[in-house]
Parts: structure tokens; sequence; C-alpha cells
């Protein structure tokens, strides 16, 4: 059975034809019009009428970037999109003629790494995009975890320093004002702005501004301010799962997103940090902490995948 996978993002929209083994047969990317939802469903109705042509697609799955309701339909608000209330279920599947399953983007990622990346053979996982915020998905007994009313795994906005950083949602001291990608990059420019002496490599491949890419390179390069700013997103990354495992108890934790291409300066140490603040520690099971494998396709796998099993 073929069926379509699409990830809606701010900037653009990708999609793939899947197969049963969640295999990507065909794939296209377009430019999204974020302004515009009537022209973001055209844009999907468009490359689905593209992927169609020769072949049997049974349904349509869509990851979109912002909170999906309980039916998966509706989007109700997206950060990155002019989407409000917006119906998207009924008006793409009105225009393809295709059975179409809605569903926040984070939570299509974690579907398609634990059905086929990193979280294969694994129950119970909690997935975590780093990217300039943190993402999250959580799959129960083999379930995907949508909460009463599909809003649920919202995982960087655990409030985990009260009085802390302004966090875009509203709230101060959220966890992915620690652990994102923002999070890093603010980090190094506060640290080069104080002591300027230990970001001479950051500050030299920046030019003027500091960014993820430049902050990697010099951390790789040995330069302390970075290396101490990805000591600090460990810590914190830690900390955070140790929360998650006292509530949730997964199995594996799953690290993906942008900043994960970064995970030979981190991982290691938020697998200590982990270890060292879990509650009961010496006297539970310790979850795995894994590397995301699907890349950029997990999105679209992982709508497709849910589409299949509407």
């Amino acid at each position: 059975m073929l069926t379509i996978g699409v990830d809606i993002g701010g900037t653009k929209v990708a999609a793939g034809v899947v197969d049963d083994n969640g295999e990507i047969v065909e794939h296209t990317l377009r430019p999204t019009a974020a302004d515009r939802p009537d022209v973001v469903a055209e844009t999907v109705a468009d490359v689905v009428r593209e992927l169609s042509r020769d072949r049997t697609i049974e349904a349509v799955g869509v990851g979109a970037a912002g909170f999906v309701d309980e039916t998966r339909s509706v989007v109700r608000f997206a950060p990155n999109l002019a989407w409000r209330e917006e119906p998207l279920q009924k008006k793409i599947s009105g225009l393809v003629g295709l059975p179409v399953v809605v569903e926040n983007d984070a939570n299509a990622m974690a579907w398609g790494e634990t059905r086929f990346g990193a979280g294969r053979g694994q129950s119970h996982v909690v997935c975590l995009t780093l990217g300039t915020g943190i993402g999250g998905g959580i799959v129960i007994d083999g379930a995907l975890y949508r909460g009463r009313w599909g809003m649920g795994a919202e995982l960087g906005h655990m409030q985990v320093l009260p009085g802390g950083r302004q966090c875009g949602c509203g709230n101060i001291g959220c966890w992915e004002q620690y652990a994102s990608g923002q999070a890093l990059v603010k980090e190094a420019r506060e640290l080069a702005e104080a002591h300027p002496e230990q970001a001479a490599t950051l500050l030299g491949l920046a030019g003027g501004k500091i960014e993820g890419e430049e902050v990697t390179e010099a951390a790789r390069q040995g330069d302390e301010a970075s290396l101490a700013a990805f000591r600090n997103l460990a810590d914190w990354l830690g900390q955070g799962m140790a929360d998650l495992a006292a509530v949730l108890d997964p199995g594996c934790f799953i690290v993906g997103g942008g900043v994960s291409r970064a995970a030979d300066l981190f991982i290691d140490r938020a697998r200590q940090a982990f270890a060292e603040r879990l509650t009961g520690r010496g006297h539970r099971p310790l979850a795995e902490i894994r590397l995301a494998e699907l890349g950029a396709s997990a999105g679209v796998v992982g709508a497709a995948d849910l589409a299949r099993q509407r």
C-alpha cells in the first residue's frame, strides 16, 4: 500500500510517496507561502497530484508545525504559519479526493523514528527534536500519545527555571530556552562577550555575527567558549530527560533535529547528566538515549504511516 506523507514547515513543503516498509519511493519539495493558508493547502494538493501520477495512493498524511486538534483535522494555531482554526484536513481532502490525516509535525517525526528509525522494537519512546526550539513526540505502549485535545508532547515548554529566560510561548524559563539551537547560540554569544579571550576562534569564524554553524565549528577547533556552550546544553538536556523519565518511564529517548548533527560535541555528556539526575538512580533501568536515524525524511515517513494506519 502506498501513501503520501507531507511535512509542512515555515519555509517549505516536503512530500514523498512511502511504501509499507517506510521507504520513500519518490520525493518532492516546494516553497511555503506562510502567510496565505489557502495557498498552502493548494500547494499540498499540487504535490499530492504530482506524486499520484501513474500510481494508486490510499491516503495522505500531513505533518503541520502547530497545534492539531483531537480529530486530526483542524490546525488550531501555528506559530510560523498563518493558521488559526484552519480546517486543513477538509480543505486538502476536498482538493485531492483522498482520505487525509493531519498531525503535529514533531509527532509525525516521532512516529516515523519509532516505526522505521532509531526506535524500532521499542514500545515506550520519547522523541526530541532539537532545532531553534525543542519539539517532542511520545509513544506509549506502541501508540502515539496526543493528549485529550491533541496538543500533548509540547516538551520544549516545560518550565525548568522559574524566573528564567523569556520564551516565545509567553512563559518564562522553558526548557527550550536552555537546551536548543537558539539556546546554544545565545549562550555562546554571552560567553564571547564576557570572556572574548576564551572565544578567539569563535569570534574569528563569526566575522561579527555568531550563529550555530560557527559555534559548532569553533567547538571542534577547541574554542573554550563554544565548548562551554555545548556543555551547558548537554547538562540541561540531560536534566530535562531525567524529569521526563520520572513521569513517563520510557525505554528509549531519541534525539534528532538540526542540533543533533553536532551530537559528537554533547551527547555523551547529556547521557551522563541524565544518569546522574535520574530519580531513583541505581535502582531502576536506564533508558537508552539514541540519535535519530531518518534525518529530514522522518516527518514525511511518519505522516505517511499515520495515514496508512488511520
